[in-house]
């Protein structure tokens, strides 16, 4: 298994996926089977998976997406309600100040170096976008607290755009445990790569909410994962059996 050198955009990609800027690892037929019979079972299991954070709109889920960094889609949702309430649209995050920011994302991990970035983010939406939330990876990437991770859950929720895959630490862990990557702790930019090479560009988004509902309800963080799901006992070659 191999991560490919920096190849010109699109180079050495599989068919349909020559916009893809970097290189994507090589994957058998065999493998892409298997993954295959995985995003069965999944859609089988989580057919209405859904990304949990609460939003109304882009700009609303670019910024929960943001303050999720560090700290639970829950956590996220306790507070987002009286802050998307405060400031209603991106014009009213870039007129405040990050300390007019802070008190209503108080409860959440980071909150004071988040509330720079939303007000930057936002603020950059506003002067260089005209308001509107960009949906490209290349105009994301230039949001002050936006990584491929971000950019991914905005471009996938908001627009519907698959250019990547979303990798969380439930994505992460059962990327390994279902024997999609060969190592417990491959950095998550390669581990994205591997599953945009062995599922379908279409499922991308669907299947990343999937293997978060897979992670998060049910092959679950050490010590309590139930063992016995299904999908883990077909699939889980590295899945805890005790």
């Amino acid at each position: 298994m191999t991560t490919g050198a920096a190849h010109p955009k699109g180079k050495h990609n599989p068919r349909g996926l020559k916009d893809i800027p970097f290189a994507l690892p090589e994957v058998t037929r065999a493998e892409k089977t298997r993954a295959k019979k995985i995003a069965y079972a999944l859609d089988e299991h989580y057919p209405d998976a859904f990304c949990e954070l609460v939003h109304s709109n882009a700009h609303e889920l670019l910024i929960a997406t943001i303050l999720s960094a560090q700290a639970t889609d829950a956590g996220v949702n306790k507070a987002t309600p009286k802050l998307f309430k405060a400031f209603r649209t991106p014009a009213d995050y870039a007129k405040a100040t990050p300390e007019q920011i802070e008190p209503h994302i108080r409860t959440i991990g980071l909150f004071r170096g988040k509330a720079k970035s939303i007000h930057e983010a936002m603020t950059r939406v506003v002067e260089v976008y005209g308001g509107e939330v960009p949906d490209t990876m290349e105009d994301l990437l230039t949001l002050r607290g936006v990584a491929r991770k971000t950019a991914n859950v905005v471009l996938g929720n908001a627009f519907g755009i698959n250019v990547g895959f979303v990798v969380d630490t439930h994505v992460q862990r059962l990327s390994w445990r279902l024997g999609l990557v060969e190592e417990p702790k491959m950095n998550t930019a390669f581990i994205e790569k591997r599953l945009m090479a062995l599922f379908p560009r279409d499922r991308w988004s669907r299947l990343g909410h999937q293997l978060v509902f897979h992670g998060r309800y049910a092959c679950t963080a050490r010590p309590n994962c139930k063992h016995d799901h299904p999908i883990c006992v077909k699939f889980g070659i590295n899945c805890p059996k005790t």
